[in-house]
């Protein structure tokens, strides 16, 4: 291989030998996909042509392998992979009608399935069977769609060819499908000693006639574009973008903090969103650059960007010399704007056979100064849609470095799709036609494949915060609410359960959607970064649990006047500064949001022993209908009340769990386990109440969650209990 400056060669022999051809395909994707600027999240897809057993015949035949629909090669298992009959996907030419009758190809791909392969075939499965290499690989590199994009591509392209000893050849703008495939074909029949293709606004083609030999080619072809490319970002300099025009904020990470629950509740209107923010280096020369705005309007280009990232992003004009109190008011005027042009775009191209119009608002937003926010259903899309948008501006970074004086009245992106009127370009950069970005965005397969995703689950792109989350009933609710789809921050006094708890999740959930930190909620100076931190991370909060209270005891049964000052601290003052000092952040955002405390039934219920935890209930009880009354209407406010729960609790210690047991003279053996001697209990407490059950830490979660969720969306203000029926503390 070539020597390599930008990449690196992650090709193991040990690792691939003994591998299959089916294996290899999937062992090449996965070091491809491993580096984003060889591809991105999602994006390229990869093939090889395997001769195997025909299952019904018995005898050789050819098949392709193919990336299937919606797959991402850094991380595609075989399974992920279609496969088809090589013959019967060429015979489909017989078929096809022409570029006007693109999409009714596609319903012929399943037929031509080899055996029961469930996986589907992708739009770009014609592209790889009517080319003739045995691998192929196609990709978006970022130095790779700066060619692509660039207005004088062709002579850029040329100039690379013969300073880098290739022999790439350029075919003009096509949307992905069988027309392009034809394209393709052509191309190379014309030129067949090429050793690439460049996709005019797209990305690349290579291949190779080994596995190994196509991985080769294709690293060795990218890392020589972005030492072509680069090159000239270099010797641009300072220049790049029309150099700077504003300076970065040194307080950026605080401004970004302070404005994401306003930005994204704004963001949010009609489906909810979790945020990502980024100041890379490269972000922020793009968004203070004197060209930055006019080449963010004009959006991107290689189709797989603007999929996530939208036409164009939300470029907010503000001067970051002044005041960041104007920002808000700059963002709803400039997110109104942009909405209105959404509607445009959307009713200029549209027709009777359109989906209906999606959500209008930017999934990226920019601001000088600042940085860029980025915006998706999950914490981790919401990072890929920004990881896109930073593709995007290398691509931009690319392309504007490598205008020359050629006077380009031709675009080589034009061809049969689009005319060069059609394209909009500024300082040598090319983005794809409006009305080509809509035939994509709103492609009748693209819509299909949004309805093959599974439905969202009942707290997707929520985010909730549960104190208390390390043991017991907090930990439970934090486990069920993210088996529901939520982004869930544990909080805890315990940092090392608080830090365990999560890891549990994480390790079935993912490590993007929870975060754990410790946290003393008796201190609102405490509260607050913590509330910051998860701000930074998910953009805002929907939902507040607290699970954390203390029951005070003592041998003699006597409480101090420091446990009951304790008592009432934690179990009241405390849910209060955490609610104040969420309400910052909840009222912000003008989202639908609730909160659960942590009440009990002896909130009701006069005993001797527990005057200090009953009476802190009791008023914990009246500090929701109170807060209820402040919040609304925005925010409900609801609490549960427990009878006693022993499974799972701090609150019993198992020298309080023995103490209980000896006072209610219930027999035990205390050499038995801690939670052999808590079920006893826990048994004893059953027999107190209608349905003889005893309460368990997810009994109280299913109910904190049905308050959370807008099941309960009419509740507000209320104690809901959870206590197998205790006559006793039947409301009177």
């Amino acid at each position: 291989m070539k020597t390599l400056r930008y990449l690196k060669d992650l090709w193991k022999e040990d690792a691939a030998s003994g591998l299959d051809d089916a294996e290899l395909l999937r062992y090449r994707s996965n070091l491809l996909g491993a580096d984003l600027r060889i591809t991105n999240f999602g994006g390229g897809n990869t093939s090889s042509k395997i001769t195997e057993t025909d299952p019904l015949t018995g005898e050789p035949v050819a098949s392709l392998w193919v990336k299937g629909s919606g797959g991402d090669l850094g991380s595609i298992q075989r399974s992920g992979f279609a496969s088809l009959y090589l013959d019967k996907l060429r015979g489909l030419e017989r078929r096809y009608r022409g570029a006007a009758h693109e999409d009714e190809i596609v319903g012929y791909y399943p037929l031509c399935t080899l055996g029961l392969n469930p996986t589907a075939a992708s739009i770009d499965t014609p592209l790889h069977g009517l080319l003739p290499a045995p691998h192929i690989d196609h990709l978006h590199p970022d130095w790779g769609i700066a060619l692509a994009a660039s207005a004088n591509g062709l002579q850029r392209m040329e100039e690379f060819n013969r300073t880098y000893g290739h022999r790439l050849i350029w075919v003009p703008w096509q949307r992905p499908g069988f027309e392009l495939a034809l394209m393709l074909r052509n191309a190379l029949a014309q030129k067949p000693d090429a050793d690439g293709i460049i996709l005019g606004g797209h990305g690349i083609f290579t291949w190779g006639d080994t596995h190994r030999g196509c991985y080769e080619n294709t690293l060795a072809m990218i890392d020589a574009m972005g030492q072509f490319v680069m090159g000239y970002v270099e010797r641009a300099g300072e220049n790049l973008f029309g150099g700077a025009q504003n300076e970065n904020r040194a307080d950026r990470r605080e401004i970004a903090v302070s404005l994401l629950p306003f930005l994204r509740g704004r963001i949010s209107g009609q489906r909810r969103m979790i945020a990502h923010y980024s100041d890379l280096p490269e972000v922020l020369r793009f968004v203070n650059a004197a060209d930055g705005k006019a080449l963010a309007e004009l959006g991107t280009s290689c189709p797989d960007h603007f999929v996530r990232t939208k036409i164009k992003p939300l470029f907010v004009d503000w001067d970051p010399g002044t005041d960041a109190g104007r920002l808000p008011g700059l963002i709803e005027d400039a997110l109104l704007q942009y909405r209105k042009d959404y509607r445009v775009y959307y009713e200029k191209f549209a027709d009777s056979t359109s989906p209906a119009m999606r959500d209008p608002n930017p999934t990226v937003v920019l601001i000088p100064g600042v940085g860029m926010f980025s915006f998706g259903k999950s914490k981790a899309e919401a990072r890929i849609t920004g990881e896109f948008y930073t593709n995007a501006i290398h691509v931009m970074e690319g392309a504007t470095a490598m205008r020359g004086g050629e006077d380009v009245t031709n675009l080589p992106q034009a061809g049969n799709a689009a005319p060069s009127q059609a394209f909009s370009t500024f300082n040598n950069y090319v983005a794809l036609p409006s009305s080509e970005a809509f035939r994509i965005e709103y492609w009748q397969l693209e819509e299909a494949k949004l309805r093959r995703q599974p439905p969202e689950k009942e707290f997707s792109r929520q985010v909730m915060v549960v104190v208390g989350g390390a043991h017991g009933i907090g930990k439970a609710t934090a486990v069920s609410a993210a088996e529901r789809g939520a982004h869930v921050v544990i909080l805890d006094r315990d940092k090392e359960a608080a830090d365990a708890a999560a890891a549990a999740i994480a390790s079935k959930s993912g490590r993007e959607a929870v975060m754990s930190a410790a946290v003393d909620i008796r201190n609102r100076e405490c509260i607050r970064p913590v509330f910051r931190e998860v701000v930074a991370r998910y953009g805002g909060i929907d939902l507040v649990i607290n699970t954390a209270a203390m029951f005070a005891s003592s041998p003699d049964g006597v409480i101090s006047d420091e446990q009951w000052r304790a008592t009432l601290d934690l179990n009241v003052t405390a849910n209060f500064l955490l609610v104040e000092e969420a309400k910052q952040i909840l009222t912000q955002q003008k989202l639908p949001c609730a909160v659960v405390l942590t009440s009990s039934a002896n909130a009701v219920v006069a005993k001797r022993g527990s005057e200090a935890y009953d009476v802190s209930k009791a008023a914990l009880s009246h500090l929701v209908r109170e807060l209820a009354v402040s919040l609304g209407p925005d925010v409900r406010i609801n609490a549960i009340a427990p009878a006693t729960v022993v499974k799972g609790s701090t609150m019993f210690p198992r020298d309080r769990v023995i103490a209980s047991l000896h006072k209610y003279g219930i027999e035990c053996d205390e050499a038995q386990s801690d939670d052999q001697l808590r079920e006893r209990l826990a048994n004893f407490y059953a027999q107190r109440n209608l349905t003889k059950a005893s309460i368990d830490p997810q009994d109280c979660a299913e109910a904190i969650l049905y308050l959370a969720s807008a099941r309960s969306r009419c509740t507000t203000g209320h104690v809901f209990p959870v206590d197998g029926g205790l006559a006793d503390a039947f409301l009177r």
